[in-house]
């Protein structure tokens, strides 16, 4: 029987060779992994901000807009319901009247909780279960009335004293990119 002989460098060409190639194959079983914690262009595009034309909503009427998987309404308020939302009569049956819990942008915490005050952007979403409440109208005057459980809110997204609901509706962020266009996501704060 012949004695092999030792080569060190072939032996340490072949433990590079081998390191290389366990190295490729753990890239290349990582790619799928890294690749499954990814966002999908679905979810991309479900976080991405709303562009919407109110140019045809009329005074008086509410349209509804989806934005994260959520309804975002925009509601269009005449000069009487902006008079009525400001007296005290009415603000004193409010529970935060002055947006006290931040549940708007800056720019949208005043007595109207909106940039422009006939145009109400809202998160239709009840801050009490989630249930999405409804666009009731009655004699006197209009509310958001959520029947699930019987929170109201005023045509601002302020709720009522003695319903579930704790807080305000929330307002996302958004701004204007003309008279007519909303931007429902992202404002200037969010962008710098």
């Amino acid at each position: 029987m012949k004695e092999i002989e030792h080569d060190p460098n072939r032996r340490r060409i072949l433990t590079l060779v081998t390191s290389f190639a366990a190295g490729a194959g753990l890239m290349a079983a990582s790619v799928p992994f890294l690749g499954y914690w990814k966002p999908s262009e679905k979810a991309k595009n479900a976080a991405a901000p709303v562009i919407v034309d109110i140019s045809k909503v009329q005074t008086g009427s509410m349209i509804t807009v989806p934005w994260q998987g959520k309804p975002v309404w925009i509601l269009r308020r005449d000069a009487s319901t902006l008079e009525y939302l400001q007296r005290p009569e009415h603000r004193s049956t409010l529970r935060d009247p002055d947006s006290s819990i931040n549940q708007q942008p800056d720019y949208a915490k005043n007595e109207f909780r909106s940039i422009h005050p006939e145009v109400l952007v809202a998160l239709g979403i009840c801050t009490h279960l989630g249930c999405v409440p409804r666009y009731k109208l009655s004699a006197s005057n209009a509310i958001y009335f959520c029947p699930c459980h019987g929170s109201k809110f005023d045509l601002a997204g302020r709720v009522y004293k003695g319903v579930p609901a704790p807080t305000n509706l929330i307002i996302p962020p958004h701004q204007y990119l003309d008279e007519n266009v909303i931007k429902i996501g992202l404002d200037e704060k969010t962008l710098g």
